[in-house]
């Protein structure tokens, strides 16, 4: 018995030691510089997955421009770079605007990102720029340097000057694509849009206040239909999230006292490959 003992924990000892030998999985994903030869699919969730057959968004388009170019993030779905152009085509017709500022989709192959971004990691995340897009010929290093704007204040309870009723349409633009699962926004243009959409209201449901994105906002796509190894996020909450976005912006202003008894936070795991999809390791491997 005692014998058995010492085998069961000498083997948990061994496989330990062996995931932890493993490289991250950002580290495998952040290597690749070009998609996988398969056909195009979405394997795992947003956060915890990756990307065959991505396509690259051109550099540059009659209504976009990819952005930080050196990250090699301007990868996706056919369908996210799809939807990109799509959307810049309306935009572009917005007094003011040439089209969109495109921050990053995913990596050639999806999985998890070497910085920055917990999710993205699909190809069916995308990142917008609030700056509107009024130059489409900047070169790759004014597209470095370049910056977007804030439309936040009061640490996003409200909008600031720099929003206009063209953010407003390209946002309701946006939501109202049959592709998109949510967007993801500062709290106060969620709360600024509820108050002034006089239309129908339905797309607000899919406007959802999250902490930061006030300098872009973060466009989610559903899995596409026949991405039988995609996961879906789980819908938003009926209605049109008025009330829930009011409540984020009376959070800012007036915090809640914190909870004693809340747990402290856990430190982020890295992932490694055992923890993705098992399909990933045929899209790493794949030429």
């Amino acid at each position: 018995m005692i014998l058995l003992r010492f085998l069961t924990i000498l083997v948990a000892i061994v496989l330990t030691n062996t995931a932890t030998a493993q490289p991250l999985a950002k580290q495998l994903f952040g290597a690749q510089k070009a998609s996988s030869q398969q056909k195009s699919a979405a394997f795992g969730s947003y956060s915890r997955g990756c990307a065959a057959g991505s396509v690259q968004l051109p550099e540059t388009g009659p209504t976009w421009q990819a952005m930080r170019l050196s990250r090699n993030r301007n990868w996706g779905h056919p369908e996210a770079i799809d939807y990109v152009q799509d959307l810049s085509r309306f935009a572009a017709k917005q007094p003011g605007w040439n089209g969109l500022y495109v921050g990053d989709i995913s990596q050639p192959r999806g999985g998890p990102m070497t910085s920055g971004h917990r999710s993205h990691q699909l190809g069916l995340d995308i990142d917008i720029w609030m700056l509107p897009g009024d130059n489409m010929r900047l070169s790759r290093k004014a597209r470095e340097n370049i910056s977007s704007i804030s439309l936040r204040r009061s640490n996003g309870a409200f909008v600031n000057g720099n929003w206009t009723k063209q953010h407003h349409a390209v946002l309701r633009a946006a939501a109202k694509d049959k592709r998109v699962a949510r967007i993801f926004v500062f709290p106060g243009a969620k709360a600024e849009m509820c108050k002034n959409e006089k239309g129908n209201r339905a797309y607000l449901r899919k406007i959802r206040p999250w902490w930061g994105h006030h300098y872009h906002f973060h466009v989610r796509l559903k899995c596409p239909r026949g991405s039988n190894g995609c996961v879906n996020q789980d819908p938003p909450p009926k209605g049109d999230g008025c009330a829930e976005a009011q409540q984020w912006v009376n959070n800012i202003l007036n915090p809640p006292p914190p909870d004693p008894n809340a747990p402290a936070p856990k430190k982020r795991r890295e992932f490694r490959m055992a923890d993705l999809p098992k399909q990933c390791a045929k899209v790493l491997q794949s030429n």
